[in-house]
């Protein structure tokens, strides 16, 4: 299959390598968005046909997320964003009195991935494992804080800063013989590398969104709960799609909808799906090969600029196509502006402690967006 998918994504003004914050969407997926539209007020809104149509597609996403990440289609809830999945968890985890909440990072981590956490530790006890300068941990540091009150275990699998790759598997397989739950935030990898698999990692919960290396529209989401773990969690919201009222109280339905009050992003569904597919005829392992190519040309070709220094694990086994760098006595910020102005796109991070400049290629983009953008930079 040939290499070079930028025709897929048709848009020539701008450089853009911000893809671990919003990816570029499809022209495809775009087109069948407007399509479905039209076609769901042709046929009337809340018509038999209009229903039957949006069931087929919301049953089409899930089965197409669900070879994604290993898991059943009944495991995949939708929701509009990777915050979303992770608060269901940080509000609704039911957690025995004097029970810990495991992070890591703290402050290192993404704010949708802490925050929630934090307000968690104002009914348990929230744990932080160090890190090193890659933000990585060790797994003895991990056994440490874990206890007989250890009420879950929260990481993410790839860091959004320095793109570096979590021991996701190996802990899982910890916790699992131990029956310690286990929250895993896959926003920097489902869809950018092929190593997410809910059953080698053993996780009861995942979460990522919709619009970052799937390529599709903001305001879509996915929630991961096996199926064996949802009574673990009670369900922020609830509604006529999630449960039913009976004279002896209220029931929840079954997975999926347990968890699906109201949600209504029916173009989403069409977006995402249409993005989806795309990724899987293409192969997520090609997809992650050309990243990796690209994340390497780039960091090869930066390595050369005189005063810039890479950050994140050197190997690229252990890191996804995230490329993020400083340049001696220039201000990040400084940088980033001045490269959107001559149609650059790429973003400032926090990366312990410190301002970072932030690229991060997909595999629509090209070799010679690479060179361009470092070239940029060398000037």
């Amino acid at each position: 299959m040939n290499s070079d998918y930028s025709g897929e994504f048709p848009y020539k003004e701008r450089i853009y390598l911000n893809n671990a914050s919003t990816s570029r969407m499809p022209a495809s997926s775009i087109d069948a968005m407007r399509d479905f539209l039209v076609r769901y007020s042709e046929y009337g809104p809340d018509s038999e046909l209009a229903v039957s149509m949006v069931k087929e597609h919301i049953s089409g996403l899930r089965k197409s997320i669900s070879s994604i990440i290993r898991c059943q289609p009944e495991e995949v809830i939708l929701t509009q964003s990777v915050t979303d999945g992770i608060n269901f968890v940080a509000s609704g985890l039911k957690l025995r009195p004097g029970s810990n909440i495991i992070i890591r990072g703290s402050s290192h981590e993404h704010p949708a991935n802490h925050y929630p956490w934090v307000r968690a530790g104002r009914r348990a006890e929230l744990r932080n494992i160090p890190i090193d300068g890659f933000g990585c941990f060790e797994s003895r540091s991990l056994e440490s804080a874990i206890d007989k009150n250890t009420g879950l275990v929260v990481l993410s699998h790839a860091l959004f800063n320095t793109g570096a790759i979590l021991p996701v598997e190996e802990v899982g397989e910890s916790l699992a013989g131990r029956g310690i739950p286990y929250f895993v935030d896959t926003a920097q990898t489902v869809g950018c590398i092929t190593d997410v698999d809910v059953g080698r990692m053993r996780c009861n919960f995942m979460s990522f969104n919709g619009s970052k290396w799937l390529c599709g529209p903001m305001g879509m989401g996915v929630f991961f709960c096996r199926k064996d773990s949802a009574e673990m969690v009670e369900p922020l919201q609830v509604g006529g799609e999630s449960a039913i009222f009976h004279e002896d109280g209220l029931v929840y339905k079954e997975m999926p909808d347990r968890f699906q009050a109201g949600f209504r992003n029916w173009a989403g569904v069409v977006g995402l799906r249409t993005s989806v597919d795309l990724l899987l005829r293409i192969g997520i392992d090609k997809i992650r090969a050309r990243n990796t190519m690209l994340a390497k040309l780039m960091r090869d070709e930066l390595s050369k600029v005189p005063g810039v220094t890479l950050l994140g694990p050197p190997e690229d086994e252990r890191r996804t196509s995230i490329v993020s760098f400083t340049i001696k006595d220039r201000d990040p910020e400084t940088v980033v502006k001045r490269l959107e102005k001559e149609k650059i796109i790429l973003a400032v991070r926090d990366a312990l402690s410190q301002k970072v400049i932030r690229a991060s290629p997909h595999f629509y983009n090209t070799e010679s967006e690479i060179l361009r953008t470092v070239g940029a930079l060398k000037n």
